[in-house]
Parts: C-alpha cells; sequence; structure tokens
C-alpha cells in the first residue's frame, strides 16, 4: 500500500452514536482501560498485564519536537472518571519498536507507512496493579476485513469520561500489516485499544494510531510487534540493578518536557 492510499479519502460510512459511561457504574468490566496523562496532553492506554500499559508509540514522543518524554512524566489513570481514577500508577519506562524509532530519527512524518505499521508502545508501571482494582485484556490474532469491532478511549470533547463505539468494523488490510477501521477516532483517542469479541470475551485486536477526515481510523496489527517489546522489556528486568550513585538512562528518558502527545491525521 502506498503512503497516499493510506491517507486517501474513504467512502462515507454511517455510524453508531458514543456509548458514554457517565456513570461508575457503566465502567464495570472497563476498569482496565484508563487515561494516560503525558507532559502537555493525554492520550488512551489499557493494561494487558499487571504491570504493563499498551498504547501507541506517537505518544510517547513530543508530536513537535520528536523527542522522547520522560517516563517520569507519566501517569497511568486505570478507570478514570470525572478527576478520580480506580487506582494511579506511574511509569517506570517505556519501550517502542527499533523501526518506529528509526523512521522519526530518519526524519520520516509520525503518519509514515512504517511508523503506522510500528506505532505501538508498552510501558512498564512503577508497581503492578491488583486483580481487585482491575482486570487486564488479552491480546487477539488478527481477523479478516469484515470483522465487527470496538473503539474504548478518553476522546477530545469527552475527557472526563471513557466512551465507546460499539459498532465498526475492519474495513481492509493493508500492507505492512496496518489495519483499517470505520471507527469514529479523535485527539485522545490515540493509543485507545480497538477490541474484537471472541467466545464472548473481549480481546484487544490493535490500538488507534491515525485517522482520516473521511472516518477511517488504522492501526496495527499487534502479536509480533508485543512480543519484540515484552522481551525487551524482560531483559530489562533481568539486567543487574545500578548501585547507589549511578546515573542510568532508561529508554523514555529525556531532559525535555514535550507539549504531550495528541490524536495525529495523515
Amino acid at each position: 500500500m502506498a503512503l497516499a492510499s493510506l491517507s486517501s479519502a474513504a467512502e462515507a460510512q454511517s455510524r453508531t452514536a458514543f456509548d458514554v459511561m457517565e456513570s461508575r457504574g457503566d465502567m464495570l468490566g472497563w476498569e482496565a482501560v484508563g487515561r494516560l496523562d503525558l507532559p502537555g496532553g493525554f492520550c488512551t492506554g489499557a493494561l494487558i498485564a499487571r504491570d504493563l500499559v499498551l498504547t501507541a508509540a506517537h505518544c510517547v514522543y513530543d508530536s513537535a519536537t520528536r523527542q522522547p518524554l520522560p517516563a517520569r512524566g507519566m501517569v497511568f489513570r486505570a478507570g478514570y472518571h470525572h478527576g478520580s481514577a480506580i487506582t494511579e500508577r506511574r511509569v517506570l519506562r517505556w519501550t517502542v519498536p527499533d523501526r518506529y524509532s528509526a523512521e522519526l530519527a530518519a526524519g520520516q512524518a509520525m503518519t509514515s507507512e512504517i511508523a503506522v505499521a510500528t506505532d505501538v508502545a508498552l510501558l512498564k508501571l512503577e508497581a503492578p496493579v491488583s486483580s481487585a482494582e482491575a482486570d487486564p485484556f488479552r491480546v487477539h490474532e488478527t481477523p479478516s476485513p469484515g470483522t465487527r469491532v470496538s473503539v474504548v478511549s478518553y476522546g477530545r470533547g469527552r475527557e472526563e469520561v471513557l466512551s465507546r463505539q460499539p459498532d465498526c468494523e475492519i474495513t481492509q488490510r493493508y500492507r505492512a500489516d496496518i489495519l483499517g477501521f470505520d471507527c469514529d477516532v479523535t485527539f485522545g483517542s490515540s493509543g485507545a485499544p480497538v477490541f474484537v469479541r471472541e467466545n464472548d470475551r473481549l480481546r484487544i485486536l490493535s490500538v488507534v494510531s491515525s485517522g482520516n477526515e473521511s472516518g477511517e481510523a488504522y492501526g496495527p496489527s499487534l502479536p509480533s510487534l508485543l512480543r519484540e517489546l515484552s522481551q525487551r522489556l524482560n531483559h530489562e528486568d533481568a539486567r543487574p540493578k545500578v548501585t547507589t550513585g549511578a546515573r542510568r538512562i532508561t529508554v523514555g528518558g529525556s531532559n525535555r518536557d514535550g507539549i504531550g502527545a495528541r490524536f495525529v491525521k495523515p
């Protein structure tokens, strides 16, 4: 798929209205989805393990300077609702695919084909979330076009409450394992989990990377990317701890406080 076709106009499609979770009771079962607050902005993220949050890679970079945002400035607020969260955890470190960071270093746009195909970040939390607080979601292998999906996110104009678009579908699978969805996304929806139902259970199929004015959203296929990122974090966990007095630059570390990542349109 050429880059031009990624951002080309798509045929307008009907939408189902958002289900806005106005009360705490509406959020039952969605506690593992949360707002990821960043220096100067926010994205949506979801727990896929007790101490791991899945979001979009462009969320952890300053969109203006392309510099990585410091992990110390990120907070995951699980089940965030009108100023309070079920639980909050600071981010210890984060990692993104090598191809994504190389694409930015080469001066390519955050909406280039390779960037969208690898637009995934895995965040390690300072402490695990207990089962009494939230149950992580599992990840699903990529299904075929036409499969019904749903998106759960915090978006512009609805930053204080979680909302769900329950009825959209995979429109196309592009080359480089980019998935197209006819889901309505906006700023803040970046990193939002795209769910598919499997045996009556919700599984995460992708995360929102970008979208166009015609109403199509895009996200990467996850399994191979998450294997790469999980192995990297596990390797980091196995490394000897730094002794007192030493200073180590971790993945996601930076001396710059950027304006934060927002939803990017190709």
